[in-house]
């Protein structure tokens, strides 16, 4: 399994601070900017993404979708589904239109070969099983995914406090990338503190922290960072 962080730019540090992984060049987990520019920099074709798998829809998770979509819409049109939370057609239809205003239904819409898909508790796209677990994140919540890659079981959180459906979701993962924002109480988000603890309790579960906002914790990832597991 080969896994790319591309990061977002879009917080306090931007060296640690990944808002999108892309997992063996096929499958994107959700899309922080400068998502499309990091593509290029880590060796991705952006092209060949099949499944982007989104977990919740705040903006440094998505905000670097637009270019992306743009680049799938006029280099390259293969398929591409969308799988996340809720509301995810609509929501996502409209940040193409903030994006491109009218024209996005004039000329780009038609020519987007894209598919929507509401996250299921389980499913599969692009060749790949899922499961979703609903985590707890601020108001909006955060849907983690479970998903099967060439046997081995990749648990991706996004955004959530720890709580009893994050243990639920790492259990006996394979790896684990799961967010790690900051020392202390940190709103709506998971502590060092509370990932230590996590980790602890899964002893045979890799894992990859990402979201730090400052300084670092065991096991944490960079931007740009390619790691093989």
């Amino acid at each position: 399994m080969r896994l790319a962080f591309l990061g977002t730019g879009a917080a306090f540090s931007p060296e640690r601070y990944n808002g999108a992984v892309v997992v063996d060049g096929r499958m994107l987990l959700d899309g922080g900017a400068p998502l499309l520019p990091h593509m290029h920099r880590c060796g991705v074709d952006a092209g060949a993404i099949e499944a982007v798998f989104l977990t919740h829809f705040h903006g440094d998770h998505t905000l670097g979708l637009p270019p992306f979509v743009l680049y799938r819409i006029f280099v390259d049109p293969r398929p591409i589904t969308f799988v996340g939370p809720a509301g995810l057609a609509s929501r996502l239809e409209a940040l193409w239109e903030v994006s491109w205003g009218q024209d996005w239904g004039l000329a780009m819409k038609d020519r987007f070969n894209v598919r929507y898909e509401e996250a299921k508790p389980s499913g599969a796209v692009g060749g790949y099983k899922y499961e979703s677990i609903k985590l707890d994140h601020g108001t909006s919540g955060s849907s983690g995914y479970r998903i099967n890659v060439g046997g081995k079981i990749l648990a991706y959180s996004g955004d959530t406090e720890a709580t009893a459906p994050l243990d639920e979701l790492v259990e006996g993962a394979d790896v684990a990338i799961v967010e790690a924002t900051g020392p202390g109480d940190v709103f709506s988000h998971m502590s060092w503190e509370a990932a230590i603890d996590l980790k602890a309790r899964h002893p045979k579960t890799r894992f990859m922290f990402n979201h730090l906002y400052s300084g670092t914790v065991e096991g944490a990832v960079s931007d740009l960072e390619v790691v093989e597991v």
